[in-house]
């Protein structure tokens, strides 16, 4: 993406009244959220589920960009539409979650860690070839031993997102944690 395109991206993004949904969620993290409301999880369910928010009447009002997960990326509405193009349509700027999901942590089974490197230059080009004007990586760690925070931590810049260990805990808790760094 040329330096003028990016700036014009991030000037979007950040249109005064505009959020970035974050539509990323994994299929197993919406299949538990789906469980809960006895919902059958499919391939169907999920792109409904999702079709429902990018459709919402007036939803670019409010909405800039959409941050997808790999599964959604590469759905298409129940018309044939793919749901980036249903977003695009509408002045919203669809973009990708490029890792792969939190495993455990070897050697630490209670704690996990994000991956996704590994094949993420290929992932790259083929998200920049569909037009994939965002491309997020997140950092989400789980760590429950100071040990392993200190020693983790020290070469990652932290990103904390509600609902994210450790801020999860509380407010007090994600506080604390930001302020170390």
């Amino acid at each position: 993406m040329a330096r003028q395109e990016l700036e014009q991206t991030a000037r979007e993004l950040v249109a005064e009244g505009k959020g970035i949904l974050a539509a990323d969620e994994t299929v197993p993290t919406l299949t538990k959220r789906f469980d809960a409301s006895k919902i059958d999880s499919t391939e169907d369910s999920r792109r409904a589920y999702r079709e429902m928010f990018f459709t919402t009447p007036d939803v670019s009002a409010f909405i800039s960009g959409v941050i997808l997960q790999d599964e959604t990326i590469r759905q298409k509405n129940a018309a044939g539409i793919p749901l980036t193009e249903v977003l695009s349509k509408q002045g919203i700027i669809p973009g990708i979650k490029v890792d792969t999901g939190a495993k455990v942590l070897a050697g630490s089974p209670e704690e996990k860690m994000t991956e996704g490197l590994d094949g993420l230059r290929d992932r790259l080009k083929e998200y920049a070839r569909d037009g994939r004007a965002i491309r997020q990586m997140a950092g989400g760690h789980s760590y429950h031993r100071q040990a392993t925070q200190a020693r983790c931590v020290s070469a990652l810049m932290p990103m904390h997102w509600p609902g994210m260990p450790p801020c999860a805990k509380s407010k007090a808790s994600c506080l604390s944690w930001s302020q170390r760094f």
